[in-house]
């Protein structure tokens, strides 16, 4: 479906409030797949045309009379009770003889509604003064049931184009005495009164909403017709019986519990019948479901609290054996453990969740205890930093040396063995090659003495 709150007069896709030509914003509209197709006879075409009303809420079908061709989202006026009534076209050609077929409904049938004419603007503007009426009638309505002390639910009020005739839609339990109902209702409306009663699911495919699954209610999307669902399709799909989670918004059960039940009852064909209980040495085995996925079958002894699950195979075998009077030691239960995939590891990890405070904790104390120490701030060496005698500092490790970078020439100062490191400037270093005096002050060049000239040789 391309729009999916058509229901609600708002479709968020295409915008043309369910006249556009794919179709997909009525959801009772059908597909006409027939439209592209060329017919050589047009005296043998179709000549009854499907009518939409109340923005693809309810539909029917009405001849054309005319040799005049409508297309697909005209508005039109068609005979109504005791006026006209203005639709809209859902459907034309092959595709409405093919939807009679399926109801059931004969094309030339006498009895069968015209189309007037196409809708001219004095009838758009009088129908739509009359469809601004509705949902004040539909409060007024509910307040004048909820006097007279009826047991009924108004759901919506449907007011024709001419304004000659209402109907309203309500969901009792029983049986409901409106004859009183009808009088007020004309007398206080002014128009033809017309009630019908409709089920909680066409309430549900009126109101809208989000389903469990996430998405919107097939009733108010796509679905059309309410097949009847019972406990047996939940029952042959192995669901729990719950009517909290097997029920819609309705209040039924689900419409979905019926979209996969063939399948289910195709895969049960294989399955043999009257297993129900099977006799051991142990005691009888009684059945608890069926597995279609895996084919098996699924036992519990009265003896323990474990399930069994036997194959299919091996189920007939033991019903073979009973019948014979033979009766088996054991079950012979399947190892489903054994029988799991194995797991294999994946291209892409999700580390949301798997890395805590205490990892980063430990990742940064690693960090701090392989980082370098700085020299402005070095601790006091204690213990293997002592000197040895003589007077010389002992040797650092492999890699502190290797650190420092390349060896320097000469001998080294001794450093001091505890207290913090001396502040000023760093002791005078000897210097390769002859009448070159020390640097004073460090590395500052300007207290360096002058140099004397060099003579020139004769």
């Amino acid at each position: 479906m391309g729009c999916g709150s058509c229901g609600t007069g708002k479709p968020n896709g295409c915008k043309s409030n369910g006249g556009c030509s794919s179709g997909s914003c009525n959801r009772m509209n059908v597909h006409d797949w027939l439209s592209n197709l060329p017919f050589a006879d047009p005296e043998t075409a179709c000549k009854v045309v499907e009518v939409s009303f109340n923005q693809g809420s309810r539909k029917d079908f009405f001849r054309n009379p005319s040799l005049q061709y409508y297309e697909k989202g005209t508005l039109v006026s068609v005979e109504g009770v005791s006026g006209f009534d203005v639709g809209e076209i859902s459907l034309t050609g092959e595709m409405v003889r093919l939807q009679l077929k399926k109801k059931g409904l004969d094309e030339f049938n006498p009895e069968m509604k015209k189309v007037l004419r196409k809708a001219s603007d004095r009838d758009i503007d009088t129908w739509k003064q009359n469809k601004a009426r509705e949902k004040d009638a539909l409060i007024r309505s509910r307040a004048i049931a909820r006097q007279l002390k009826l047991n009924m639910k108004l759901t919506e009020v449907e007011i024709q184009a001419d304004g000659r005739k209402a109907t309203f839609f309500y969901i009792a339990d029983d049986r409901v005495d409106f004859r009183e109902l009808i009088r007020v209702y004309a007398g206080e409306f002014k128009v033809k009164v017309e009630m019908r009663q409709i089920g909680a699911r066409q309430e549900a495919a009126k109101v809208g909403g989000i389903g469990s699954c996430g998405r919107e209610l097939c009733c108010s999307t796509w679905l059309s017709d309410f097949k009847s669902v019972n406990t047996t399709a939940a029952r042959y799909q192995n669901l729990s019986i719950n009517q909290t989670k097997l029920s819609g918004q309705c209040g039924r059960l689900k419409c979905c519990l019926n979209y996969e039940l063939d399948t289910y009852l195709d895969a049960l064909q294989h399955f043999p019948d009257n297993a129900d209980s099977l006799q051991v040495a142990r005691g009888n085995a009684f059945l608890l479901k069926k597995d279609i996925f895996r084919n098996l079958m699924w036992y519990s002894l009265p003896d323990s609290s474990k399930q069994y699950p036997l194959t299919i195979e091996r189920v007939r075998k033991i019903k073979q054996l009973n019948a014979q009077g033979i009766i088996p030691e054991e079950l012979e239960a399947v190892d489903i453990t054994s029988n799991k995939p194995k797991e294999t590891e994946s291209g892409f990890v999700e580390l949301v969740g798997q890395i805590s405070i205490n990892t980063l904790e430990k990742a940064d104390r690693r960090h701090r205890g392989n980082r370098p120490p700085q020299r402005g701030n070095r601790p006091p060496q204690q213990g293997g930093g002592q000197q040895r005698g003589g007077g010389q500092p002992q040797q650092g490790s492999q890699r502190e040396r290797s650190n420092q970078g390349p060896q320097q020439q000469g001998p080294r100062p001794p450093r001091p063995n505890q207290g913090p490191q001396q502040q000023g400037p760093r002791p005078p270093r000897p210097q390769q090659g002859p009448n070159r005096p020390p640097q004073q002050g460090g590395n500052d060049q300007r207290n360096r003495p002058p140099r004397p000239p060099q003579q020139k040789k004769p």
